[in-house]
């Protein structure tokens, strides 16, 4: 399994527009996608207060593929939603030591 790690950065005074949208655009896409074992979301708290998370899991890197494109290390920002990235990250990580 990977465990693929979306991290945003969004400006403070959109924060309320991001989150109704993270929840109507960007997590019903991610849910489409076979091979999607869970995802998670996250909000700012003090420590990083502009910083979203999305960390989703899936079945293996093929169904990453699938999702994401060949160059599945780069984010996917969905139509509509590239006014709230100030900067972004993605990070993956093979799953182990897990039954």
């Amino acid at each position: 399994m990977i465990t693929r790690i979306f991290r945003v950065r969004v400006p403070l005074e959109l924060h309320q527009e991001f989150e109704s949208k993270f929840l109507k655009v960007s997590i019903p896409l991610v849910q489409s996608y076979p091979g999607l074992v869970s995802v998670t979301i996250g909000r700012p708290t003090k420590w990083a207060i502009e910083e979203y998370v999305m960390i989703s899991i899936w079945e293996n890197e093929q169904f990453v593929e699938d999702f994401a494109g060949e160059n599945w290390h780069q984010a996917v920002i969905p139509e509509g939603m590239e006014k709230y990235v100030a900067e972004c990250w993605v990070h993956h990580y093979e799953n182990f030591g897990q039954e």
